[in-house]
């Protein structure tokens, strides 16, 4: 029944995105802060370290999948890292793990400050600890975290964690396996700009990188997902098919570009697609489809990408970018977002219910940029 059940929460796109591990006698056999590094229980020659080596391949199985890893343990954060460094028998180094909560706040607190930093809610997790108090105390406080009853027997632990079924998928796409990372460098940059002091210092220091390209064979089926399935940072929410992509990029009068970034902590991928068209005038490029991953908000990526197509204008000697935000229930996210860039109304008649239409003077205006982002 289990195993039918977890079935259906992968159908029904419900699966566990985060296991979340407690360290003294959970991850490794002892207490390091009292044992010591050397003292630990770990290991496959030792019959009370197995174990926990069992369960740190299962964990990283899970993030080879997608699944993001987190730590929180009540010790000291020095003390707690220091066997990811140095025991020779660890299978999960720091890298693996997205946010790593090792201090003497109560679990419940940290538990939603590792979902603050993920981004994810907590209905997402799963939480291991072999302490029966701490697993009652999130149970009573956070219902929506799956705690599995482990109990005080390690070698039980990870067929207890395996029957939870909670972290079956029906598919596993490469996108899936980026996941994990995905969510370690999205920490870790929350974790940088909350000791910037401010947007602009933090920019600064993620050392972006864009990379602007046409419509090949390479990158076509991430950019026909893209454009599929972006609701929200999507302008017109225009579909197209691989054929129809291709077709729009191969043809003359259009422009059909595609977006990569990649900062300090990881590589973004594709995470953005523009179509545009020379309308024939001698003047105007319209911007037909503007979409771009959520994942990369707050980056400023829109004014390198809006940048490049004022670029691609000028390159055929026009004068006007035009764009339409055409509303839906999910991309109020991009309402204001023409006029943000000093678009100002444009005279071309709207097409669709709702929909606004804006222009940019290059003849007036400077080509929009973005200073924190370079070209690759």
């Amino acid at each position: 029944v289990d195993a039918v059940m977890a079935q259906v929460r992968a159908v029904l796109g419900l699966s566990r995105k985060v296991l979340v591990l407690d360290l003294d006698n959970t991850l490794w056999g002892g207490i390091v802060g009292e044992d010591g590094v050397d003292g630990l229980r770990l290991g496959v020659t030792d019959p009370e370290g197995e174990p926990h080596v069992e369960l740190q391949h299962y964990a990283r199985a899970l993030r080879d999948r997608g699944v993001v890893l987190a730590v929180c343990s009540k010790n000291n954060d020095a003390d707690a890292r220091e066997p990811f460094v140095r025991h020779p028998e660890m299978v999960l180094k720091l890298d693996d793990v997205a946010v790593f909560r090792a201090n003497w706040q109560d679990k419940v607190t940290n538990l939603r400050e590792i979902a603050a930093a993920l981004d994810l809610g907590l209905d997402s997790f799963v939480f291991v600890d072999d302490n029966p108090t701490e697993r009652a105390w999130v149970r009573s406080q956070l219902p929506e975290v799956l705690v599995p009853e482990v109990g005080a027997d390690a070698s039980r632990y990870l067929r207890i964690l395996q029957r939870a079924y909670a972290f079956e998928a029906l598919t596993l796409s490469d996108e899936d396996r980026l996941r994990a990372a995905d969510y370690a460098a999205n920490a870790r940059r929350a974790e940088l700009q909350s000791r910037a002091g401010d947007l602009e210092e933090f920019l600064e220091t993620l050392q972006m990188e864009a990379t602007v390209a046409p419509v090949d064979a390479v990158n076509l089926g991430r950019a026909t997902q893209l454009v599929n399935k972006s609701n929200q940072f999507n302008l017109t929410t225009r579909r197209y098919t691989e054929a129809q992509l291709l077709a729009l990029a191969e043809r003359g009068d259009h422009v059909v570009r595609t977006f990569r970034l990649r900062d300090r902590f990881a590589d973004n991928g594709l995470i953005g697609v523009m179509i545009a068209r020379d309308v024939g005038d001698g003047a105007t490029l319209e911007i037909d489809s503007w979409l771009m991953s959520c994942r990369v908000l707050g980056r400023r990526m829109e004014e390198f990408m809006i940048g490049a197509m004022m670029e691609a204008a000028l390159r055929r000697r026009l004068t006007r970018v035009v764009g339409r935000y055409i509303p839906t229930a999910k991309n109020g996210l991009v309402r204001e977002l023409y006029p943000r860039l000093g678009f100002t109304p444009a005279a071309e008649a709207p097409r669709a219910e709702g929909e606004t239409v804006w222009e940019y003077r290059l003849d007036l205006l400077p080509v929009l940029s973005n200073r924190f982002i370079r070209v690759a």
